[in-house]
């Protein structure tokens, strides 16, 4: 596996493998016909656990933003593990989209968290960078960006009502508006309560996600998802820069070699 692809599925943190697990499968995104493409889908597409905002390529809404993440984590005794880091996602009014990933270290602790990599994302030229900054010699991994520019992203809730095959029931909830970061958006909090033998469990299981939506920047600046498998995870947009970004972020790290993984590259390249 390219280490890229790993990257990827541990982009939120360096927490020792053992902490990690898969998250329930996500329903693939269904396009829509039109000028400006739709992709219906839960955030967390990518096969993990912690589930992260998407960012799409959309045109003409530029920012800039702080994104804070904080997960807990319950134990077997009751109490709890808080991990937390704040990172820089930036999109320019062309749809390109840049991303830092930071290591996630204990809330409250002496550790800091650490640059691991940036990702830079063109969605009219179909190219994603991801540069590694912790490790030498200093590379940026080239593979292929697929979403076309104007892409934007909306949530995919459940209905009401009851599961199929009698695995429980769900409940969807609209929360009206409110202001995040300065941004208006709007709430919805989808809450799956599972019977009990759904996973093998003994008594029901209720995950509930709550998101506050941007339809003016097509994200999400308030994500919660709260699972008894998993605990409870929570993005907040902490600051939001409405404009341009800065187009230096755009520009490749000096003294990094690129190495090409896009599948019509050259050997030599990959």
């Amino acid at each position: 596996m390219r280490r890229a692809t790993v990257f990827l599925a541990l982009f939120l943190g360096g927490a020792p493998t053992s902490l990690w697990a898969q998250a329930d499968p996500a329903p693939d995104p269904i396009r829509l016909p039109g000028a400006i493409s739709q992709v219906y889908g839960q955030e967390g597409r990518v096969r993990e656990r912690l589930e992260s905002i998407v960012v799409p390529p959309k045109l003409e809404a530029p920012f800039t933003l702080t994104l804070q993440t904080e997960w807990i984590k319950t134990l077997g005794d009751g109490g709890t593990i808080t991990l937390e880091n704040e990172r820089r996602i930036a999109r320019d009014g062309k749809g390109r989209i840049y991303q830092e990933r930071w290591l996630l270290v204990p809330k409250g602790g002496k550790a800091h968290s650490e640059m691991n990599a940036i990702q830079i994302s063109d969605p009219a030229a179909h190219t994603l960078y991801t540069c590694f900054v912790r490790e030498t010699p200093h590379q940026c991994e080239l593979m292929t960006y697929s979403e076309p520019p104007g892409t934007e992203y909306r949530e995919l809730s459940p209905p009401s009502g009851d599961l199929a095959n009698g695995r429980g029931s769900a409940i969807h909830e609209e929360l009206g508006t409110r202001f995040v970061a300065g941004v208006e958006t709007r709430g919805v909090r989808d809450t799956v309560i599972y019977n009990s033998g759904a996973f093998g469990s003994d008594s029901p299981l209720k995950v509930e996600r709550e998101f506050w939506y941007s339809p003016q920047l097509s994200l999400n600046l308030l994500s919660v998802r709260s699972d008894p498998r998993f605990g409870k995870e929570t993005f907040t947009a902490t600051t939001v820069l409405l404009g341009e970004p800065d187009p230096k972020l755009f520009e490749l790290p000096e003294g990094y070699a690129v190495v090409d993984h896009r599948p019509n590259a050259a050997p030599e390249d990959r």
